[in-house]
């Protein structure tokens, strides 16, 4: 009897999905054997066609140089490229230190402009050793391949985050949010530190997952906000100690990459930062939906107050649930519910930060059902957003309608949040939770949690005392 849980014998969408590998695995199958096909080579090899796809799929773009509306037509639109030429990459301008002339200081952070950097360098070396190259072919190429790693990290991380369950990064690795959008940006490199950092917590390292969780935020800032979940789960089981270390490893690991850059030149570090903060409605956000389906907008003065208010509102909320659920939540869990809330609330809702939720949607819930019904309205945003596009500030152009664009914003926003919904509802009812209560996990009350998994529930809210793992009760009640 395997102690591995296979998704096509557990589900039904995974069971009739997966006619294009030969079917559902046998019942005399032999399942996590000493062979050389292991869960996580399988899965490897998995995320690397899901990847070569999402390339091909630029290959329209990569033809014509990445010109506008054709890239919104062929659905393959990137930053990368226009990036490599706006913000001065293709002149040797040295990102924080330099700004292009008549542009702008790069609006990334630093290890995300460290790792164009060296892209840059090594575009800059192709084109002298193979000099009929396109310039922003090279670097698209250069970049594909450098961010790859990054989404190995991901998929490898998620399938060893739960001992037993590696087949839910295979979510991951198909995620089609992740073939689509993978190479619009470079969010695979704050996607793979950040489950790196998760998996070294799963193993009880928590200092190493704050220098991983670190490295992330240096890359982009979003995964700043994961520290006020974890604070507050370590906080219900009384591992403040190991969330100490954590944070520790983590603003260290923070400091040590950016001081360097601030010294050098405060204004072209602190840019990102500006940038951020004064930026406009845009793209994908519910506030600009509601300014395209003719409902009112909100002032631009009242935005940022506006757009804040709400997520620090959804954080009590999360904040509420942690500190109070029948049963402490699962790390991951609350994990997704924060940025979840983060992206859905933001000002800006590009079609790549749907990446950022995959890894945590997968390890949350990882039912095929519900993660397809949710990719369904990912991938629909993703069309809607470049057909849109294609016809946006053209006279008698063939694109989507404002208003058709905004009903699928809306779509996409109700379809994450419905997800969040049933995330909210494992937590609440534990025992509907589908890691919790495969079977294999019985005695577990937080697989994956690392020091966190069987630590005494120290924060309860009942005149019955607190739990020991979720099982146990203990007659004592510390903050009530």
């Amino acid at each position: 009897m395997s102690d591995i849980v296979v998704p096509s014998r557990e589900t039904s969408a995974a069971r009739e999905s997966s006619w294009f590998i030969g079917g559902p695995v046998g019942r005399f199958a032999r399942i996590g054997g000493s062979g050389w096909w292991t869960p996580i080579r399988a899965l490897i090899i998995l995320a690397a066609a899901a990847y070569l796809v999402g390339a091909l799929l630029d290959v329209p773009c990569m033809s014509n140089g990445w010109f506008a509306p054709d890239v919104y037509e062929h659905l393959c639109y990137s930053d990368i490229p226009p990036l490599y030429l706006q913000r001065g990459f293709v002149d040797g301008v040295f990102p924080y230190l330099q700004a292009p002339p008549g542009g702008q200081y790069l609006e990334y952070p630093v290890l995300t402009g460290a790792f164009i950097q060296v892209s840059a360098w090594i575009t800059a070396l192709v084109i002298v050793i193979v000099p009929p190259v396109s310039p922003y072919l090279t670097f698209f190429t250069v970049n594909a391949i450098l961010l790859f790693p990054f989404f190995v990290l991901t998929v490898v991380a998620a399938a060893r985050y739960v001992k037993g369950r590696p087949w839910d990064a295979a979510l991951i690795a198909l995620a089609p949010s992740i073939i689509l959008a993978g190479l619009i940006n470079w969010d695979l490199i704050p996607i793979g530190l950040s489950m790196a950092a998760l998996l070294l917590w799963s193993r009880q390292r928590p200092g190493w997952a704050g220098v991983l969780l670190g490295l992330a935020i240096a890359a982009k800032f979003y995964p700043v906000i994961l520290l006020g979940p974890w604070f507050l789960i370590c906080l219900r089981a009384g591992r403040l100690r190991d969330f100490a270390r954590l944070f520790s490893g983590a603003a260290v690991t923070w400091l040590v990459v950016n001081i360097p850059v601030m010294i050098a030149n405060f204004e072209g570090w602190s840019y990102f930062y500006r940038f951020s903060e004064l930026r406009g409605v845009d793209w994908g956000s519910i506030w600009y939906a509601v300014t395209l389906a003719g409902l009112p907008g909100i002032d631009s003065d009242l935005l940022n107050a506006v757009a804040t208010g709400t997520f620090v509102v959804l954080c009590i909320a999360i904040a509420i649930l942690i500190l109070k659920a029948p049963r402490r939540p699962r790390l991951v869990s609350v994990l997704f519910l924060v940025v979840a809330a983060f992206v859905m609330t933001n000002k800006v809702y590009s079609p790549q930060f749907a990446i950022w939720l995959v890894p945590l949607a997968a390890l949350a819930r990882p039912r095929w059902r519900d993660f397809l019904i949710w990719q369904s309205a990912e991938v629909a945003y993703f069309l809607a957003i470049w057909w849109h596009l294609a016809a946006y500030g053209l006279e008698d152009a063939k694109g989507m309608t404002p208003e058709w664009y905004a009903f699928f914003t809306f779509l996409r926003v109700i379809v994450t949040a419905w997800y969040a919904g049933m995330v909210v509802r494992d937590i609440l009812h534990p025992q509907d939770d589908p890691v919790r209560s495969d079977g294999r996990a019985a005695d577990a009350d937080d697989p994956g949690g690392g020091c966190l998994d069987g630590a005494p529930d120290v924060v309860a809210w009942t005149r019955k005392g607190a739990s020991r793992g979720g099982n146990e009760r203990v007659g004592y009640n510390s903050l009530a």
